[in-house]
Protein backbone atom coordinates (compact mmCIF):
# COMPACT_ATOMS: atom_id res chain seq x y z
CA UNK A 1 0.00 0.00 0.00
CA UNK A 2 1.50 3.36 -1.02
CA UNK A 3 2.03 6.37 1.18
CA UNK A 4 -1.00 8.31 -0.12
CA UNK A 5 -3.35 5.42 0.64
CA UNK A 6 -1.83 5.07 4.10
CA UNK A 7 -2.18 8.79 4.79
CA UNK A 8 -5.78 8.82 3.53
CA UNK A 9 -6.65 5.87 5.77
CA UNK A 10 -5.18 7.63 8.79
CA UNK A 11 -7.16 10.77 7.96
CA UNK A 12 -10.40 8.78 7.81
CA UNK A 13 -9.61 7.09 11.12
CA UNK A 14 -9.17 10.53 12.66
CA UNK A 15 -12.50 11.76 11.27
CA UNK A 16 -10.99 13.95 8.53
CA UNK A 17 -12.75 12.93 5.28
CA UNK A 18 -11.64 16.07 3.39
CA UNK A 19 -8.03 15.32 4.21
CA UNK A 20 -8.50 11.80 2.86
CA UNK A 21 -10.12 13.04 -0.35
CA UNK A 22 -7.24 15.43 -1.02
CA UNK A 23 -4.97 12.41 -1.29
CA UNK A 24 -7.11 9.98 -3.34
CA UNK A 25 -9.81 12.04 -5.09
CA UNK A 26 -8.26 11.60 -8.56
CA UNK A 27 -7.42 7.91 -8.26
CA UNK A 28 -9.55 4.99 -9.47
CA UNK A 29 -7.63 2.00 -8.12
CA UNK A 30 -9.48 -0.28 -5.71
CA UNK A 31 -7.98 1.01 -2.40
CA UNK A 32 -8.58 4.62 -3.44
CA UNK A 33 -12.19 3.87 -4.43
CA UNK A 34 -12.81 2.27 -1.04
CA UNK A 35 -11.31 5.20 0.83
CA UNK A 36 -13.25 7.69 -1.29
CA UNK A 37 -16.44 5.78 -0.54
CA UNK A 38 -15.81 5.91 3.22
CA UNK A 39 -14.96 9.61 2.98
CA UNK A 40 -18.18 10.38 1.11
CA UNK A 41 -20.11 8.44 3.73
CA UNK A 42 -18.54 10.54 6.49
CA UNK A 43 -19.53 13.66 4.55
CA UNK A 44 -23.14 12.43 4.32
CA UNK A 45 -23.36 11.56 0.61
CA UNK A 46 -24.50 8.00 1.23
CA UNK A 47 -25.68 7.25 -2.31
CA UNK A 48 -22.31 8.08 -3.87
CA UNK A 49 -20.51 6.35 -1.01
CA UNK A 50 -22.37 3.10 -1.63
CA UNK A 51 -21.62 3.21 -5.36
CA UNK A 52 -17.90 3.81 -4.74
CA UNK A 53 -17.67 0.96 -2.24
CA UNK A 54 -19.35 -1.46 -4.63
CA UNK A 55 -16.91 -0.45 -7.38
CA UNK A 56 -14.04 -1.01 -4.97
CA UNK A 57 -15.29 -4.45 -3.95
CA UNK A 58 -15.46 -5.49 -7.60
CA UNK A 59 -12.01 -4.04 -8.32
CA UNK A 60 -10.21 -5.95 -5.57
CA UNK A 61 -8.74 -9.22 -6.79
CA UNK A 62 -9.69 -12.72 -5.59
CA UNK A 63 -6.71 -12.78 -3.23
CA UNK A 64 -7.75 -9.54 -1.53
CA UNK A 65 -10.50 -11.05 0.60
CA UNK A 66 -9.82 -8.78 3.56
CA UNK A 67 -10.19 -5.64 1.47
CA UNK A 68 -13.46 -6.90 -0.03
CA UNK A 69 -14.71 -7.75 3.46
CA UNK A 70 -13.94 -4.23 4.64
CA UNK A 71 -15.97 -2.86 1.73
CA UNK A 72 -18.90 -5.05 2.79
CA UNK A 73 -18.62 -3.73 6.34
CA UNK A 74 -18.49 -0.12 5.16
CA UNK A 75 -21.56 -0.68 2.95
CA UNK A 76 -23.40 -2.24 5.90
CA UNK A 77 -22.64 0.82 8.01
CA UNK A 78 -24.03 3.06 5.27
CA UNK A 79 -27.15 0.90 5.17
CA UNK A 80 -27.52 1.31 8.93
CA UNK A 81 -27.03 5.08 8.70
CA UNK A 82 -29.70 5.29 6.00
CA UNK A 83 -31.94 3.02 8.11
CA UNK A 84 -31.93 0.22 5.54
CA UNK A 85 -32.35 -2.47 8.19
CA UNK A 86 -32.75 -5.22 5.63
CA UNK A 87 -29.02 -5.43 4.86
CA UNK A 88 -28.15 -9.16 4.60
CA UNK A 89 -26.84 -10.32 7.97
CA UNK A 90 -25.18 -13.38 6.40
CA UNK A 91 -22.94 -11.18 4.25
CA UNK A 92 -21.90 -9.20 7.30
CA UNK A 93 -21.22 -12.36 9.32
CA UNK A 94 -19.11 -13.74 6.47
CA UNK A 95 -17.12 -10.50 6.34
CA UNK A 96 -16.54 -10.65 10.10
CA UNK A 97 -15.30 -14.23 9.84
CA UNK A 98 -12.80 -13.23 7.12
CA UNK A 99 -11.56 -10.28 9.17
CA UNK A 100 -11.11 -12.41 12.26
CA UNK A 101 -9.35 -15.15 10.31
CA UNK A 102 -6.84 -12.61 8.99
CA UNK A 103 -6.24 -10.96 12.36
CA UNK A 104 -8.13 -7.72 11.69
CA UNK A 105 -9.48 -7.55 15.23
CA UNK A 106 -10.48 -3.88 15.11
CA UNK A 107 -12.74 -4.13 12.07
CA UNK A 108 -14.21 -7.40 13.35
CA UNK A 109 -15.17 -5.58 16.56
CA UNK A 110 -16.71 -2.85 14.42
CA UNK A 111 -18.87 -5.47 12.68
CA UNK A 112 -20.18 -6.64 16.06
CA UNK A 113 -21.07 -3.07 16.95
CA UNK A 114 -23.02 -2.66 13.72
CA UNK A 115 -25.06 -5.73 14.66
CA UNK A 116 -25.68 -4.34 18.14
CA UNK A 117 -26.81 -0.98 16.77
CA UNK A 118 -29.27 -2.73 14.45
CA UNK A 119 -30.69 -4.76 17.36
CA UNK A 120 -31.10 -1.56 19.33
CA UNK A 121 -33.01 0.10 16.50
CA UNK A 122 -35.48 -2.74 16.09
CA UNK A 123 -36.00 -3.15 19.85
CA UNK A 124 -34.38 -6.55 20.40
CA UNK A 125 -32.92 -5.51 23.73
CA UNK A 126 -32.51 -8.96 25.26
CA UNK A 127 -30.28 -10.13 22.41
CA UNK A 128 -28.38 -6.82 22.34
CA UNK A 129 -27.78 -7.00 26.08
CA UNK A 130 -26.59 -10.60 25.83
CA UNK A 131 -24.08 -9.77 23.09
CA UNK A 132 -22.77 -6.57 24.65
CA UNK A 133 -22.12 -8.30 27.98
CA UNK A 134 -19.37 -10.51 26.49
CA UNK A 135 -17.44 -7.60 24.96
CA UNK A 136 -14.50 -6.16 26.89
CA UNK A 137 -14.34 -2.47 25.89
CA UNK A 138 -10.97 -1.92 27.57
CA UNK A 139 -9.18 -3.63 24.70
CA UNK A 140 -10.86 -1.47 22.06
CA UNK A 141 -9.36 1.70 20.58
CA UNK A 142 -10.94 4.98 21.81
CA UNK A 143 -13.37 5.44 18.89
CA UNK A 144 -14.78 1.91 19.17
CA UNK A 145 -14.83 2.18 22.97
CA UNK A 146 -16.96 5.32 22.69
CA UNK A 147 -19.33 3.56 20.27
CA UNK A 148 -19.55 0.59 22.66
CA UNK A 149 -20.48 2.85 25.58
CA UNK A 150 -23.11 4.57 23.43
CA UNK A 151 -24.71 1.18 22.80
CA UNK A 152 -24.62 0.38 26.53
CA UNK A 153 -26.24 3.75 27.24
CA UNK A 154 -28.91 3.15 24.62
CA UNK A 155 -29.85 -0.18 26.16
CA UNK A 156 -29.88 1.33 29.66
CA UNK A 157 -32.13 4.22 28.60
CA UNK A 158 -34.64 1.88 27.04
CA UNK A 159 -34.52 -0.31 30.15
CA UNK A 160 -34.96 2.85 32.27
CA UNK A 161 -31.67 2.35 34.12
CA UNK A 162 -30.76 5.99 34.06
CA UNK A 163 -27.82 5.86 36.47
CA UNK A 164 -26.21 3.20 34.27
CA UNK A 165 -26.94 5.28 31.17
CA UNK A 166 -25.29 8.39 32.62
CA UNK A 167 -22.19 6.42 33.61
CA UNK A 168 -21.93 4.90 30.13
CA UNK A 169 -22.33 8.30 28.47
CA UNK A 170 -19.62 9.76 30.69
CA UNK A 171 -17.29 6.94 29.64
CA UNK A 172 -18.28 7.48 26.00
CA UNK A 173 -17.47 11.18 26.31
CA UNK A 174 -14.01 10.50 27.69
CA UNK A 175 -13.27 7.94 24.95
CA UNK A 176 -14.55 10.29 22.21
CA UNK A 177 -12.34 13.11 23.50
CA UNK A 178 -9.40 10.73 23.51
CA UNK A 179 -10.17 9.73 19.91
CA UNK A 180 -10.39 13.40 18.93
CA UNK A 181 -13.17 12.81 16.37
CA UNK A 182 -15.55 15.79 16.31
CA UNK A 183 -18.50 13.85 14.87
CA UNK A 184 -18.21 11.21 17.61
CA UNK A 185 -18.00 13.87 20.33
CA UNK A 186 -21.16 15.49 18.94
CA UNK A 187 -22.95 12.12 18.88
CA UNK A 188 -22.16 11.57 22.57
CA UNK A 189 -23.36 15.08 23.41
CA UNK A 190 -26.62 14.53 21.54
CA UNK A 191 -27.19 11.23 23.35
CA UNK A 192 -26.53 12.92 26.69
CA UNK A 193 -29.14 15.58 25.98
CA UNK A 194 -31.78 12.87 25.75
CA UNK A 195 -31.59 12.43 29.52
CA UNK A 196 -32.26 16.11 30.11
CA UNK A 197 -35.24 16.60 27.81
CA UNK A 198 -38.88 15.61 28.41
CA UNK A 199 -39.64 11.99 27.60
CA UNK A 200 -43.32 11.77 28.57
CA UNK A 201 -46.32 13.58 30.00
CA UNK A 202 -47.55 12.65 33.45
CA UNK A 203 -51.30 13.10 33.89
CA UNK A 204 -52.75 12.84 37.41
CA UNK A 205 -55.77 14.33 39.20
CA UNK A 206 -56.69 16.47 36.21
CA UNK A 207 -53.23 18.01 35.87
CA UNK A 208 -50.33 17.17 33.60
CA UNK A 209 -46.62 17.93 33.41
CA UNK A 210 -43.62 16.90 31.36
CA UNK A 211 -41.23 14.42 32.97
CA UNK A 212 -37.70 13.17 32.28
CA UNK A 213 -36.63 9.55 31.92
CA UNK A 214 -35.38 9.62 35.52
CA UNK A 215 -38.88 10.65 36.65
CA UNK A 216 -40.39 7.77 34.70
CA UNK A 217 -37.96 5.34 36.32
CA UNK A 218 -38.86 6.64 39.78
CA UNK A 219 -42.57 6.52 39.00
CA UNK A 220 -42.50 2.86 37.96
CA UNK A 221 -40.60 1.99 41.13
CA UNK A 222 -42.97 3.97 43.38
CA UNK A 223 -45.78 1.43 43.42
CA UNK A 224 -48.25 3.79 41.72
CA UNK A 225 -50.87 2.40 39.37
CA UNK A 226 -49.66 3.57 35.94
CA UNK A 227 -51.75 3.55 32.80
CA UNK A 228 -49.01 3.58 30.14
CA UNK A 229 -50.30 5.24 26.98
CA UNK A 230 -47.00 4.65 25.18
CA UNK A 231 -47.34 0.86 25.28
CA UNK A 232 -51.05 0.50 26.04
CA UNK A 233 -50.62 -1.27 29.35
CA UNK A 234 -51.60 -0.91 33.00
CA UNK A 235 -48.70 -1.32 35.44
CA UNK A 236 -48.37 -1.99 39.13
CA UNK A 237 -45.15 -2.53 41.04
CA UNK A 238 -44.67 -6.12 39.82
CA UNK A 239 -47.63 -6.62 37.48
CA UNK A 240 -48.07 -5.54 33.87
CA UNK A 241 -51.41 -5.97 32.10
CA UNK A 242 -51.19 -5.38 28.35
CA UNK A 243 -54.19 -3.88 26.58
CA UNK A 244 -52.39 -3.36 23.26
CA UNK A 245 -54.84 -5.60 21.42
CA UNK A 246 -57.93 -4.23 23.21
CA UNK A 247 -58.23 -0.53 22.33
CA UNK A 248 -61.71 -0.06 23.80
CA UNK A 249 -60.63 -1.38 27.18
CA UNK A 250 -57.53 0.78 27.14
CA UNK A 251 -59.56 3.89 26.28
CA UNK A 252 -61.82 3.18 29.25
CA UNK A 253 -58.87 2.52 31.58
CA UNK A 254 -57.15 5.74 30.55
CA UNK A 255 -60.29 7.83 31.02
CA UNK A 256 -60.85 6.37 34.48
CA UNK A 257 -57.20 6.91 35.44
CA UNK A 258 -57.17 10.52 34.27
CA UNK A 259 -60.25 11.29 36.35
CA UNK A 260 -59.11 9.40 39.48
CA UNK A 261 -60.11 9.69 42.31
CA UNK A 262 -63.33 11.02 40.74
CA UNK A 263 -65.66 9.03 38.55
CA UNK A 264 -66.32 9.45 34.82
CA UNK A 265 -69.90 9.97 33.56
CA UNK A 266 -71.30 7.24 31.35
CA UNK A 267 -71.87 9.65 28.47
CA UNK A 268 -68.21 10.64 28.42
CA UNK A 269 -67.09 7.00 28.51
CA UNK A 270 -69.36 6.22 25.57
CA UNK A 271 -67.90 9.14 23.59
CA UNK A 272 -64.32 8.08 24.31
CA UNK A 273 -64.68 4.35 23.82
CA UNK A 274 -67.27 4.16 21.03
CA UNK A 275 -67.08 7.67 19.54
CA UNK A 276 -70.77 8.11 20.02
CA UNK A 277 -72.10 11.64 20.49
CA UNK A 278 -75.18 10.54 22.38
CA UNK A 279 -75.44 7.61 24.78
CA UNK A 280 -78.58 5.69 23.85
CA UNK A 281 -79.65 2.43 25.43
CA UNK A 282 -77.58 0.28 23.06
CA UNK A 283 -74.47 2.28 23.93
CA UNK A 284 -75.17 1.94 27.64
CA UNK A 285 -75.58 -1.81 27.28
CA UNK A 286 -72.34 -2.12 25.38
CA UNK A 287 -70.60 0.06 27.96
CA UNK A 288 -71.73 -2.26 30.75
CA UNK A 289 -70.29 -5.21 28.85
CA UNK A 290 -66.94 -3.52 28.22
CA UNK A 291 -66.66 -2.27 31.80
CA UNK A 292 -67.29 -5.82 32.98
CA UNK A 293 -64.46 -7.03 30.75
CA UNK A 294 -62.20 -4.26 32.02
CA UNK A 295 -63.04 -5.16 35.60
CA UNK A 296 -62.02 -8.75 34.96
CA UNK A 297 -58.76 -7.79 33.23
CA UNK A 298 -57.72 -5.30 35.93
CA UNK A 299 -58.68 -7.53 38.86
CA UNK A 300 -55.02 -8.09 39.98
CA UNK A 301 -54.47 -4.33 40.31
CA UNK A 302 -57.77 -2.49 40.72
CA UNK A 303 -61.53 -2.60 40.61
CA UNK A 304 -63.99 -0.60 38.54
CA UNK A 305 -66.95 0.49 40.67
CA UNK A 306 -70.25 1.83 39.43
CA UNK A 307 -71.31 5.23 40.74
CA UNK A 308 -74.50 7.20 40.41
CA UNK A 309 -73.20 9.05 37.34
CA UNK A 310 -70.76 6.58 35.85
CA UNK A 311 -67.75 4.50 36.91
CA UNK A 312 -64.64 5.01 39.03
CA UNK A 313 -61.28 3.25 39.24
CA UNK A 314 -60.38 1.92 42.70
CA UNK A 315 -56.80 0.57 43.07
CA UNK A 316 -56.22 -2.29 45.50
CA UNK A 317 -52.89 -1.28 46.99
CA UNK A 318 -51.58 1.72 45.06
CA UNK A 319 -52.04 5.10 46.67
CA UNK A 320 -51.76 6.97 43.41
CA UNK A 321 -53.12 6.53 39.88
CA UNK A 322 -51.41 8.28 36.95
CA UNK A 323 -51.35 8.21 33.16
CA UNK A 324 -48.00 8.17 31.38
CA UNK A 325 -48.48 9.56 27.85
CA UNK A 326 -46.27 10.51 24.93
CA UNK A 327 -44.95 14.09 24.91
CA UNK A 328 -46.82 14.61 21.64
CA UNK A 329 -49.83 12.47 20.79
CA UNK A 330 -51.38 12.01 17.39
CA UNK A 331 -52.60 9.19 15.18
CA UNK A 332 -49.21 8.38 13.63
CA UNK A 333 -47.02 9.20 16.64
CA UNK A 334 -45.16 5.88 16.52
CA UNK A 335 -44.01 6.49 12.94
CA UNK A 336 -43.00 10.06 13.75
CA UNK A 337 -41.05 8.80 16.76
CA UNK A 338 -38.66 6.87 14.54
CA UNK A 339 -38.39 9.60 11.93
CA UNK A 340 -37.60 12.13 14.66
CA UNK A 341 -34.02 10.83 14.90
CA UNK A 342 -33.28 12.95 11.83
CA UNK A 343 -32.15 9.97 9.72
CA UNK A 344 -33.75 8.79 6.48
CA UNK A 345 -35.82 5.61 6.75
CA UNK A 346 -37.24 3.25 4.16
CA UNK A 347 -40.83 2.14 4.65
CA UNK A 348 -39.66 -1.48 4.92
CA UNK A 349 -37.25 -0.58 7.73
CA UNK A 350 -39.98 1.30 9.58
CA UNK A 351 -42.29 -1.70 9.22
CA UNK A 352 -39.60 -3.98 10.64
CA UNK A 353 -38.90 -1.68 13.58
CA UNK A 354 -42.59 -1.11 14.36
CA UNK A 355 -43.63 -4.72 13.92
CA UNK A 356 -46.32 -3.64 11.42
CA UNK A 357 -47.04 -4.41 7.78
CA UNK A 358 -45.26 -2.32 5.19
CA UNK A 359 -48.59 -1.30 3.64
CA UNK A 360 -49.85 0.03 6.99
CA UNK A 361 -46.66 2.05 7.44
CA UNK A 362 -46.90 3.35 3.86
CA UNK A 363 -50.44 4.62 4.47
CA UNK A 364 -49.26 6.44 7.59
CA UNK A 365 -46.36 7.99 5.70
CA UNK A 366 -48.64 9.13 2.87
CA UNK A 367 -50.99 10.82 5.36
CA UNK A 368 -48.09 12.47 7.20
CA UNK A 369 -46.62 13.66 3.90
CA UNK A 370 -49.98 15.09 2.92
CA UNK A 371 -50.02 17.04 6.18
CA UNK A 372 -46.48 18.30 5.56
CA UNK A 373 -45.03 16.50 8.59
CA UNK A 374 -42.61 14.23 6.72
CA UNK A 375 -40.78 14.42 3.43
CA UNK A 376 -39.24 11.88 1.09
CA UNK A 377 -36.57 11.64 -1.56
CA UNK A 378 -35.85 8.96 -4.15
CA UNK A 379 -38.21 6.70 -6.04
CA UNK A 380 -39.39 3.14 -5.75
CA UNK A 381 -37.29 0.95 -3.48
CA UNK A 382 -34.78 3.79 -3.08
CA UNK A 383 -37.34 6.13 -1.50
CA UNK A 384 -36.43 7.35 1.98
CA UNK A 385 -38.51 9.25 4.50
CA UNK A 386 -37.35 11.76 7.05
CA UNK A 387 -38.38 14.70 9.21
CA UNK A 388 -36.47 17.07 11.46
CA UNK A 389 -36.58 16.16 15.17
CA UNK A 390 -39.25 17.69 17.38
CA UNK A 391 -37.30 20.38 19.26
CA UNK A 392 -37.05 19.89 22.99
CA UNK A 393 -38.39 16.35 23.11
CA UNK A 394 -36.82 12.92 23.23
CA UNK A 395 -38.53 9.94 21.61
CA UNK A 396 -36.81 7.21 23.60
CA UNK A 397 -40.05 6.02 25.20
CA UNK A 398 -41.65 5.63 21.80
CA UNK A 399 -39.12 3.11 20.52
CA UNK A 400 -40.17 -0.57 20.51
CA UNK A 401 -38.49 -1.54 23.75
CA UNK A 402 -40.07 -3.02 26.86
CA UNK A 403 -40.21 -1.31 30.19
CA UNK A 404 -39.41 -3.30 33.33
CA UNK A 405 -41.95 -6.06 33.77
CA UNK A 406 -42.70 -6.60 30.07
Amino acid sequence: MDSLITAAGRALAAGDPLGALKRVALRDDAPALALRGIAMAQLGDLVRAKALLRRAARAFGPREAVSRARCVVAEAEIALASRDLGFPAKALDAARAILEAHGDRINAAHVRQLGLRRLLLIGQLDEAERRVAVIDPVSLPPALRAAHELIVAGIAMRRLRIKTARAALASAGRAAEQAGIAALIAEVENASRVLDTPAARLIACGQERLVLLEDVEALLASGALVVDASRYAVRGRATVISLASRPVLFALARALAEAWPDDVPRGRLVALAFRGKHADESHRARLRVEVGRLRGVLRPLADVNATREGFALVPHRARKVVVLARPVEEEHAAVLAFLADGESWSSSALALALGASQRTVQRSLDELAGAGKVQFFGRGRARRWMTPPVPGFTTTLLLPAPLPGD
